[in-house]
């Protein structure tokens, strides 16, 4: 796509002269050629950036010719481009429903939260003590969760409806005491949710059986998924059915809607044993697809065995509650192969817009929004039936499905032209969904559309709908709720803005994120979120595209997604990307799936191993096992690298039965391996393909591309090397890119039917699409050039931080030449049998400077993994430096004996204002505890180390039992 770019009185190049045309660049990169450059390469022990790149990077890897991109645009020519893009999406008013409907994210949130650094810049809360705020949130939603579903434990999110879905049957299959390989899916279930589910299910052996409910054979299955209410409106009693499977050992799975469980019966009172949902009308926007935040929650007796993350009551040293993340949120790292799942990346942002939402109203004003919406689809419902149409469904909450027989097409498109969309079930039927931001207009119109002969009294009609005097219609009495929701405190005390505005405010107060300091979190790349790419995202034309609207609802998306796959071709050098994976996981989880599906097209069934470097992201063996493959192991030398003569022997072994190898560069280890290109070669040559994980991409734009070195296929993590933000755990976008062999094989659109045993990995065509302008602006910012330099700013800057400190701690892992990637891993395992203080110490003591902790023990025990990215300056890696510095010097101090390591500052931290106002009876003096304030910082962690094994026996996932501590 062209760039919409023009000016009305020079010529593009005049215009483009006079800009200039790099200033992105020098606000981007933290250090710009100068002085502080200078002094780094000096540091480091080179002359220039060049010379650095030329002894780091293989030569036989090196990509030196053109890219093809545009050159860079300054911020005000890319926001004027991203407005004309915008301008070209012309969405009606949506009532196709199907998962995804309108609804309004009130200002105090949006402003304060979703377009607040402080929430969308900050990592994955592995580091409690400095993650209060956004796990209180997330508290917040797993107590809303447990509440709307009634069931006891709720994880933090999931990624999508459909994923959720498809989580739920493979946590069915493992608890169930049924041995069959059978999950039934009620045939009134969302089409995505059914494609997601078979695509999920095909390499695992499981098969979907679809039907009508009272066709379930409960004697035959496993478990069954039914949902409440269905696609098509209907709200039905699944009891008989749910009790059916328990008589017969196995699990039900209830999809259920947020709003509609206010006013409808819980999933736990009719016997569920795990409720999914999507918590997207609760204030986010549809996004075109997301992201959004689903849910599941389940039983206690099914509590340790739910996937994603979970956020858990424990306590600190002194015994106050702290929030913490359970044990099983990272078990995908600790398990490999043998994990339950391999989600890393959930939507924790999106999940703590949706519980402010819920608290801003809270359950009286939930529960007049429910209403409404039911007393509108009523309306509607009654409005046709006396026009002599014939509903399918007799019950509903927002949703009816209207027989129009040989009419469907025509009163589609009739609905077209009135602004409306409605959602095509075949020719003979249509479906509509009201929601939050539904009108008395909005009513009318579905009658013109259908072509009522009735005139209506709009006046009537509107206080019709606000007194709620209408005959009760949808939902039978013995399906309504009536037990109380939302009673937690949290949930009635914010509902000002003042209050709310000050809530939101305290709790980004506890944490730290990239709006305070450096993340030097190896692995993450926690660059540079720039307000310019950030800003499109909530502007309406963005955000209010309904997945499945019509094509010419969405020229604008379209055009922009074709140009930013275009660009992520010319930068990874394969041939086909498909944008569809909401997380780096899935993206894994499509790349794998491209293989196995090719691998069948060739008549190679056989083909099911996939080798795996020792060093590899624990989310490769889990998506391994995914897509139906065995996880052979492959060791790494003494240098960190591959080892090839082990690999050649595993490859001898597998035979014809190779699929794939996963590996990821730059390694883990952070280093360039030399015979990358060997290592292709051996696997091809084993009849393999050769997947090469995206997650170290920063160091290699604009340098060297995958697809040209050897690799058939990689995911690619926007929300790291194209700056989407992390967003405190989520949303991320893990767009997979192939060579033409394995084009084919890509995700499918979750509507359509999918050939070559190819299907949708995400339930929506494009995934999170919502936030794909953040990386088109950061692409079309850098221009060619910039992307160039950026990666090698990357590993100019990991190169120095390693020399500062390598004296202090050994640096593991190096290159040929001695030089490091764009990540370092310092090795503490030495320091640990000397003194006893261990990587969590060096961790802890890190937020009393004022800082977030590199990767602990990842890819090795005992040691951290830190990653500046090109955003940092000179100046906040040397405070870095400096505090890890000065933590090595407290470290001398224990191995002098001048303290032990459990009376050190170092085992205390972090420390709080109350250590400091509290008598001081430790060996070291009181201004040692907090350095961070003495050098003019403000913040403090507002808990003590927190006892994360006291949370893992003690399991406490909702906000509720946090009362009990307050203090007014």
């Amino acid at each position: 796509m062209n760039d919409p770019i023009s000016h009305p009185d020079f010529s593009r190049q005049t215009f483009a002269a006079l800009s200039d045309r790099g200033e992105f660049q020098r606000r981007h990169i933290g250090t710009e050629p100068g002085d502080d450059l200078q002094h780094m390469l000096s540091t480091i022990g080179v002359a220039t950036v060049d010379e650095l790149i030329d002894l780091t990077i293989p030569d036989t890897i090196r990509h030196r010719d053109p890219l093809g991109l545009d050159g860079p645009r300054t911020e005000s020519q890319v926001t004027q481009a991203l407005h004309d893009i915008a301008a070209m999406n012309k969405p009606r008013t949506s009532l196709i429903g199907q998962g995804y409907t309108g609804t309004i994210t009130p200002p105090v949130i949006r402003r304060n939260m979703i377009e607040n650094p402080a929430w969308y810049t900050s990592y994955t809360p592995y580091q409690a003590e400095i993650s209060q705020g956004r796990l209180e949130s997330l508290l917040n939603f797993q107590t809303l969760i447990t509440d709307l579903t009634g069931l006891p434990v709720a994880n933090a999110s999931l990624l999508d409806e459909a994923t959720a879905a498809a989580e739920a049957m493979t946590m069915a299959r493992r608890t169930s005491r049924h041995s069959s390989n059978i999950f039934f899916v009620d045939i009134d279930t969302h089409r995505q949710t059914l494609a997601v589910l078979r695509h999920r299910a095909e390499p695992l052996g499981i098969e979907i059986r679809l039907g009508p409910v009272h066709d379930l054979q409960a004697d035959a299955v496993f478990g069954g998924l039914f949902s409440f209410p269905g696609s098509s409106g209907a709200v039905r009693d699944f009891r008989p059915a749910i009790h059916a499977l328990h008589e017969h050992g196995a699990l039900a799975v209830l999809a259920v809607d947020p709003l509609a469980s206010i006013v409808l019966r819980s999933a736990g009172s009719m016997g569920a044993d795990i409720a999914i949902g999507s918590a997207q009308r609760f204030g986010v926007p549809m996004g075109f697809g997301g992201p959004h935040a689903a849910f599941m929650a389940t039983t206690e007796a099914l509590a340790r065995t739910l996937p994603g993350r979970l956020v858990g009551v424990s306590t600190d040293e002194r015994g106050r509650p702290a929030m913490r993340l359970a044990l099983q949120t990272r078990e995908q790292h600790i398990r490999r192969e043998k994990a339950t799942s391999n989600i890393c990346t959930a939507q924790a942002l999106l999940a703590n817009v949706s519980a402010m939402y819920a608290i801003w109203h809270g359950p009286d004003g939930l529960r007049r929004i429910a209403e409404r919406v039911r007393r509108l689809t009523s309306l509607a419902a009654a409005g046709l039936g006396q026009a002599g149409y014939t509903l399918v469904n007799h019950t509903w909450f927002d949703t009816i499905t209207v027989a129009t027989p040989g009419r469907a097409e025509y009163i589609l498109n009739h609905g077209r032209n009135l602004d409306l969309d409605l959602r095509l079930i075949d020719a003979d039927h249509l479906s509509l969904t009201f929601d939050e931001t539904s009108t008395i207009n909005v009513l009318l119109r579905v009658f013109q559309t259908f072509e009522c002969p009735s005139p209506i009294d709009v006046e009537s009609l509107e206080q019709h709908i606000l007194q709620g005097d209408e005959p009760d219609l949808g939902i039978p009495n013995e399906l309504r709720r009536t037990d109380k929701i939302l009673t937690a405190e949290v949930f009635h005390r914010y509902q000002t803005e003042h209050e709310m505005l000050r809530y939101l405010r305290r709790l980004a107060d506890k944490d730290l994120a990239l709006d305070r300091t450096m993340i030097p979190l190896g692995s993450c790349t926690m660059k540079l979120n720039a307000t310019t790419e950030m800003e499109p995202i909530t502007w309406p034309e963005f955000a209010n595209v309904h997945p499945y609207a019509p094509d010419d609802e969405t020229a604008g998306y379209r055009a922009l997604i074709d140009d930013l796959c275009a660009m992520l071709v010319s930068v990874t050098g394969y041939e086909a990307v498909s944008l569809q994976p909401n997380a780096g996981s899935q993206g894994e989880f499509a790349g794998l799936m491209a293989i196995r599906a090719y691998h069948h097209s060739r008549g190679d069934d056989q083909r099911t191993v996939c080798l795996i470097p020792s060093s590899a992201h624990g989310t490769n063996a889990a998506s391994a096992v995914m897509a139906g493959m065995s996880v052979t192991v492959v060791a790494c030398d003494a240098a960190g690298n591959v080892d090839l003569s082990d690999l050649q022997i595993k490859i001898e072994a597998a035979g014809n039965s190779l699929a794939a190898v996963m590996v990821t560069y730059p390694s883990t280890h952070g280093v360039f391996e030399a015979e990358i290109a060997t290592l292709c070669d051996l696997v091809h040559q084993g009849g393999g393909q050769v997947y090469v994980d995206g997650a170290n991409l920063n160091a290699l734009v604009g340098l060297a591309r995958p697809g040209s070195f050897g690799a058939d296929v990689s995911h690619l993590n926007l929300h790291k090397t194209f700056c989407i933000p992390h967003g405190g755990g989520g949303p991320g976008v893990g767009p997979v890119a192939v060579k033409s062999h394995l084009a084919p094989f890509l995700p499918t659109h979750p509507l359509q039917d999918a050939p070559n045993h190819c299907g949708p990995v995400s339930a929506a065509p494009f995934g999170s699409a919502g936030i794909l302008p953040i990386s088109w602006a950061y692409m079309k910012l850098m221009g060619e050039q910039g992307l160039r330099r950026a990666s090698e700013m990357a590993i100019v800057n990991a190169n120095y931080i390693a020399r500062r400190i390598g004296h202090a701690y050994p640096v593991l892992y190096s290159g040929t030449n001695g030089f490091i990637a764009h990540e370092c891993i310092i090795d503490l395992r030495d320091i640990t049998k000397s003194t006893g203080v261990t990587v969590d110490d060096v961790a802890k003591r890190l937020m009393d400077f004022g800082f977030h902790a590199p990767t602990m023990s990842f890819p090795v025990a005992g040691t951290l993994m830190i990653e500046p990215t090109e955003s940092e300056s000179r100046r906040e890696m040397d405070r870095f430096c400096a505090a890890m510095l000065t933590i090595r010097s407290e470290i001398e101090d224990v191995m002098d004996g001048l303290h032990s390591v459990e009376d050190s500052p170092l085992r205390h931290a972090p420390h709080t204002i109350a250590d400091l106002t509290d008598d001081w009876l430790r060996p070291y003096p009181r201004h040692q505890a907090l350095p961070h304030l003495l050098a003019g910082g403000t913040y403090v962690t507002p808990v003590n180390r927190i006892d994360a094994a006291y949370g893992d026996r003690n399991l406490m996932c909702t906000c509720a039992p946090l009362e009990a501590y307050s203090a007014g």
